[in-house]
């Protein structure tokens, strides 16, 4: 099993109320839910293996020499961050609200004192992380966010899933390649191009002007990949109308260097981990100096009884 962490911990964040706080006032909402996030995902799946995938870069260089406006509009969110108290390296996230910032330290701290893996990319974001996690890997992986950009990993043959958790952990998705035909009326494999067409404005990805979900998938589902379509954008034989063509013909810087952002990066270069779950914590003391600090008592013991019941 595979988090993608930065979404549970904003679940958590945006979803508790930040009256949570440790004894010496400090909010730990975050800290909290992504305990209790990783409780119920260990008690409900029993993973044999997981890693806990954080950003080291939340906007990688390569991606926004690529298409300079890739989350753009979040840079003054992490400014402001920065100028609090930023998160550096492997817990860096994007757009991390005051409160939030120091939580994810801790929680890190938290999370090596049970011994529960935490895995990054330098200069890379969690969700190439986990692309190359789940290629090193040899068996079935789960990946859980709440992010579509990681339904690109979906493979049947290699056994990844994705438990897709936008709408919470009681209405969890398993998404599977049927899963994506259905949904996107795309081909299982074909959710990477299928994105680039659309875009996501979320990220700044701009898409193919005119180019809608719906048409991007009956784009996809009819030549496959984004370069068999670019092939039939100069082919004079192809059947693709004029308009589209024209559509199609401008955008051709666009559909060049999307890719390089919309595609996540197995090569990532990541950390070695153990990612053995646990059934004791590794290292007790600090567990238990660090739930007295930040007030954890319930989440560490429930996060122990679902390790120890895994075991």
């Amino acid at each position: 099993m595979l988090l993608d962490t930065p979404t549970l911990y904003f679940r958590a964040y945006f979803g508790l109320p930040d009256s949570i706080k440790a004894p010496d006032g400090m909010p730990v909402n975050a800290i909290r839910g992504t305990l209790d996030f990783i409780s119920l995902l260990v008690s409900g799946h029993r993973p044999d293996r997981l890693v806990a995938c954080f950003d080291a870069d939340w906007r990688p260089a390569f991606r926004v020499a690529a298409i300079p406006s890739y989350k753009a509009h979040r840079v003054v969110g992490a400014a402001t961050a920065a100028e609090g108290e930023a998160v550096a390296g492997p817990g860096l996230a994007e757009e991390i609200p005051d409160t939030l910032s120091p939580q994810v330290p801790v929680l890190e701290e938290v999370l090596d004192a049970f011994g529960i893996a935490r895995g990054w990319a330098d200069d890379f974001e969690a969700d190439d992380a986990i692309a190359a996690y789940a290629a090193a890997h040899d068996g079935p992986v789960q990946v859980v966010t709440g992010d579509r950009d990681l339904f690109q990993l979906v493979d049947d043959a290699k056994g990844v899933q994705v438990l897709y958790i936008a709408r919470g952990l009681a209405k969890l998705e398993v998404v599977d390649e049927a899963a994506l035909s259905a949904k996107y009326a795309i081909p299982g494999r074909g959710y990477a191009d299928f994105a680039a067409l659309r875009g996501d404005p979320s990220d700044g990805l701009p898409g193919v002007p005119g180019i809608g979900e719906k048409t991007a998938a009956t784009l996809i589902s009819a030549y496959g990949t984004l370069a068999a379509l670019q092939a039939a954008v100069d082919d004079p034989a192809s059947s693709l109308k004029p308009a589209m063509r024209t559509k199609l013909a401008a955008a051709r810087a666009y559909l060049e260097v999307a890719p390089q952002v919309v595609n996540v990066r197995a090569d990532a270069a990541v950390e070695p981990v153990d990612s053995r779950l646990p059934a004791t914590p590794a290292d007790p003391d600090a567990l238990e100096d660090l739930s007295k600090r930040y007030g954890l008592g319930s989440p560490v013991r429930r996060l122990q009884t679902a390790l120890a019941e895994k075991a």
